[in-house]
């Protein structure tokens, strides 16, 4: 019963990607799996304690396979909320919320900081929230690939109209294989699409629109996704340097080039 639940969530996952974008492109379960597994590894080194976590320097709490942004009551920063934008997609398709998460309102994280909620640990909503985080993986990786599909339109919209036709060339040099689907999905959950101003250090970007702002390239496979990796490290180095004083995000850039050559080596995954 459970492959046949897992099956059919794989296939709604295979709808919206084909439904999603003006080119055919095709995931089988395998492929879709192996994105879910990679990028829950990304965010949380594949560990289930890690689904429900607060990270030094970070005023907000990172939630599920994909860390969800969730900020404290009262509190706007500079990224975008995505948990409660989550919550409402799992909620539709059909998945009850933990009780205390019910109600009319937007859902607001219950710790005003992390000192807060490393004290409140044996909370039983905490351990609500690793229940239901754990529960819904297949649903977050869907919601992560929702996210993607709106995410060109988005992009266009946010891109003067003769660079239009450069940013959906170089998302499709992307799109159309496995690897580069898979590199898409991570990096619009990881760094975003690059759209709001807010996420922005000294005017410079660093999401998704910016990666395919620099990208030159019309060949797929290999020379995309390596063309990809090293303009999203020469943006992410960039945003390390123009980030505000205190906040120390050099500590934080050794990881995410770590992430971004699993981009490369999914191709040899997904070609075995």
């Amino acid at each position: 019963m459970k492959r046949i639940i897992i099956g059919i969530i794989v296939i709604v996952i295979f709808i919206a990607v084909i439904c999603s974008l003006r080119q055919k492109i095709s995931l089988t379960n395998e492929q879709t799996e192996w994105i879910g597994k990679q990028i829950f590894y990304n965010e949380c080194g594949g560990k289930i304690e890690f689904l429900v976590a607060w990270n030094e320097g970070e005023d907000f709490m990172s939630l599920g396979i994909g860390h969800f942004i969730w900020y404290p009551k009262g509190k706007k920063g500079p990224f975008e909320e995505s948990f409660p934008k989550l919550l409402v997609f799992v909620k539709e398709k059909g998945k009850a919320l933990p009780n205390w998460l019910q109600g009319s309102g937007e859902p607001h994280c219950p710790w005003r900081s992390r000192e807060e909620f490393l004290q409140d640990l044996q909370n039983p909503k905490v351990a609500d929230l690793r229940e239901f985080l754990m529960e819904t993986k297949s649903l977050q990786l869907l919601f992560l690939v929702e996210r993607l599909k709106e995410a060109l339109p988005k992009m266009l919209k946010a891109t003067p109209e003769k660079l239009q036709p450069h940013i959906e060339r170089q998302f499709y040099r992307l799109a159309l294989t496995p690897a580069g689907m898979y590199a898409l999905i991570d990096y619009v959950n990881f760094k975003g699409e690059g759209t709001l101003p807010t996420e922005r250090y000294k005017g410079q970007g660093w999401g998704l629109l910016q990666v395919l702002e620099e990208m030159k390239g019309n060949k797929r496979g290999m020379q995309a996704i390596q063309e990809f990796v090293q303009v999203a490290e020469k943006l992410l180095t960039e945003r390390v340097k123009n980030a505000p004083l205190g906040r120390n995000e050099q500590k934080w850039l050794p990881g995410w080039k770590r992430r971004l050559n699993t981009y490369i080596d999914a191709l040899a995954d997904f070609n075995k």
